[in-house]
This record gives structure tokens, C-alpha cells and sequence, in this order.
């Protein structure tokens, strides 16, 4: 009786020296979690104030170099992409020149297929880039803004085919909303804008600005598609490759665009004719081209770390920015209809980022109920 007893109280204690190791296995999973989560949401917010300030200060130089003068539509197409060389210094970041995340390489694509991908989105890249440049030529900032958010419909629609996104009613309502937002904007007419422009040319560069928010919106659904299922790495240097690459085919096309077109030939006296001046007129375009570089880094940070539809969400969170500085600073008209799409497009953000805050609340729960039936599961495998 007494050995039987003692063999009780080992067994005994060998299972709670078992579930209290468990138990600190457990807690150090939960804190490695905790630990990635506040890096993940780090390089979330860092993406997301990229995208945002590049945005903003490339839309509002951009509209500043139409309203003083500057009318060579290829120029402000070129320096959209004209900066990639910027992203260069990047590669020679620590973490990326020695990644420690895990890469597929037995499934990495041929040279050909990666050839055919950029240069396939920087065709793609160098259309939309033109597109956007005569919609802000012809329309002011805060129309042209806000038509813009019409790209985050067109993504939604794009990425549920392409990139199999899951709706829920978050979703449908925030890409509602956001959509329209930006249809409002037909029914209304800028005839106080600081330099007003015909019906027609108004009807073009809405035409053209909407013809981009959808070409936007599909090219980001495609990048989705080439990180997930083409590129298959999941490392900081293919979200460079995919700017850096597709930007240099774009830079390439539109620089025969300009030649081919003859508007390189009114380069210097465009420049002379600019209302603020030479060095003005040159600083102008640099600082475009650096803004809309750090829009890219952001925009394509955000699709590699949660989905096209996400940064596009971001990007339209944005938008009311523009509209409300454009006031001041281009003495743009704010009407009642523009502070209605505003109301809309910030509430459809809202509606959207608590979609994901449910996700991934779910998602830590599931974690957590994992973690709390692993016991239960080697406690009764003791027991047999």
C-alpha cells in the first residue's frame, strides 16, 4: 500500500511538473505573440503615415504646379515615378541585406516570369500615372480628391475575383459608402476654383480621374496577386523590387511619351512661365517625385502586410485631407456636398478598420483557446 501510494504521489508529481511547464510555455508563446503583434502593428503604422504624407504633399504640389503655370501634362506624369532611384538606399538596410524571414525559394518564379510582371505594371503604371495627371490638370484639388476615393470600390470589386476577399457587412458598408462619396461629386460644379475651367475639360479630367481609380484599383489587386501566389517571399526586398522594377519600366515609357508627343520641345519656357520662379519650378517637381516615391513605399508596405484592399482604405482615409487644406491653401469653394462625401468616406473608414479590428480579435482568441486545450490534450495522454 505504501509503495502504491508513493508511485501515486510521483506520478502525481511529475504531471503537475509537466502542466507547469505547459503552463510557462504558454505564457512565453503568448509574449512572443504579443511581442509580433507590436512590431506587425509598428510596420502597419509606419506604412500607413508613408502612404498618408506622400499622398497628401504629391497631390497638393502636383495641383500646385498646374495653378501656377506648369502645363506639360507628360512632366507631371514623369516625375510619378521618376524618383525610384531613391528606393535604392533602401536595399542597404541591415534587416534586408541578412532576412530572416522564410522564402520559398524552391517556388521562386523564372527571370522571364519576373521580367514580365514589371513590365507588365509599369505599362500598366505609366497609363494611370497620365490618366491621374489630366484629371488634376482639369479639375480642382478637392474634386479631384475626393473622385479619387471611387478606387477603393473599384479595388473591393477587383480583389473579391482576383484576390478571393471575404465580405462582410463592414466591408459592403465602408466600400458604399466611400463609392458614394465620390458619385456626389457629379452633381456639383466649382465655378469659384481658383482657375476655373470649361464644362468639357471638367467632364475629361472626371472621366480620366475616374478611368485611373480603377485602373488603380485593379494594379493593386494584381500586386496582391503576384506577392501571394507568384512571388511567394515574404521579405522587405520584394516589396522594394515591386516599386523599383515597375517604376524604371514606367519612367522608360513615359520618357517616350514626352519625346514622341514634341512637349519636351515647351520644357524651358514652361519653366519660365511658372508664376513662382525657376528654382521654384524645380523644386516643385523633386519634391513631387520624392512625395509620390514615399507614397509608393507605404501604398506597396500594406498590400505585403495585410491586402490591397487595406492600403486602399488607408489611401481613401486620406482623401478628406486634401479637400479641408485645399481650402486654405487653394481657396478651393467647400460646399455642403463636399462636407456630405467627407462625412461619408470618413465613416465608411471607420467601418472598415473595425472589420479588422473584429478579425483580429478572433484571431487572438482562437490563439488563446489553442494554448488552453493543449493541457487538457497531454494531460489525458498521460492518463492513458
Amino acid at each position: 500500500m505504501g509503495e502504491a501510494r508513493e508511485e501515486q504521489l510521483d506520478i502525481s508529481g511529475q504531471e503537475a511538473e509537466e502542466a507547469t511547464a505547459t503552463e510557462h510555455t504558454n505564457v512565453a508563446n503568448q509574449q512572443i505573440l504579443q511581442q509580433k503583434n507590436i512590431i506587425e502593428w509598428l510596420r502597419i503604422a509606419t506604412f500607413t503615415f508613408f502612404l498618408l504624407a506622400g499622398q497628401t504633399v504629391a497631390t497638393f504640389l502636383g495641383r500646385l504646379y498646374f495653378d501656377k503655370g506648369g502645363n506639360n501634362k507628360w512632366m507631371e506624369t514623369f516625375v510619378q515615378t521618376a524618383a525610384f532611384p531613391l528606393i535604392f538606399l533602401l536595399y542597404f538596410i541591415s534587416p534586408l541585406k541578412n532576412p530572416t524571414t522564410n522564402d520559398i525559394n524552391a517556388n521562386s518564379p523564372s527571370k522571364l516570369v519576373l521580367v514580365s510582371i514589371y513590365t507588365m505594371l509599369g505599362i500598366f503604371l505609366a497609363a494611370n500615372s497620365m490618366l491621374y495627371s489630366v484629371g488634376l490638370l482639369y479639375l480642382p484639388v478637392s474634386t479631384y480628391t475626393l473622385i479619387c476615393a471611387s478606387q477603393l470600390g473599384f479595388n473591393a470589386l477587383f480583389s473579391f475575383f482576383i484576390n478571393s476577399q471575404k465580405f462582410t457587412p463592414f466591408i459592403v458598408n465602408s466600400v458604399v459608402l466611400l463609392t458614394i462619396s465620390s458619385i456626389l461629386l457629379v452633381f456639383q460644379s466649382d465655378s469659384t476654383e481658383s482657375k476655373p475651367v470649361s464644362k468639357g475639360k471638367f467632364v475629361i479630367g472626371f472621366i480620366c480621374t475616374l478611368g485611373a481609380s480603377a485602373g488603380y484599383g485593379l494594379m493593386l489587386s494584381l500586386i496582391q496577386f503576384c506577392f501571394n501566389k507568384v512571388l511567394k517571399q515574404e521579405n522587405f526586398k520584394v516589396v522594394l523590387d515591386m516599386i523599383v522594377y515597375p517604376s524604371l519600366v514606367a519612367t522608360l515609357a513615359i520618357l517616350v511619351g514626352l519625346f514622341a508627343s514634341g512637349e519636351w520641345k515647351g520644357l524651358r519656357r514652361d519653366m519660365e512661365e511658372y508664376e513662382l520662379g525657376n528654382v521654384s519650378y524645380l523644386m516643385t517637381l523633386i519634391w513631387t517625385a520624392i512625395s509620390w516615391q514615399v507614397f509608393n513605399i507605404g501604398c506597396t508596405g500594406l498590400i505585403f502586410e495585410v491586402s490591397s484592399l487595406f492600403s486602399n482604405v488607408i489611401s481613401t482615409f486620406g482623401l478628406p485631407i486634401v479637400p479641408v487644406l485645399a481650402v486654405f491653401i487653394f481657396h478651393d469653394k467647400m460646399d455642403g456636398l463636399k462636407v456630405i462625401a467627407m462625412v461619408l468616406a470618413i465613416w465608411g473608414f471607420v467601418s472598415y478598420v473595425y472589420q479588422h479590428y473584429l478579425d483580429d480579435h478572433k484571431s487572438k482568441t482562437e490563439i488563446n483557446n489553442v494554448n488552453e486545450e493543449a493541457p487538457d490534450c497531454e494531460g489525458e495522454l498521460i492518463h492513458e
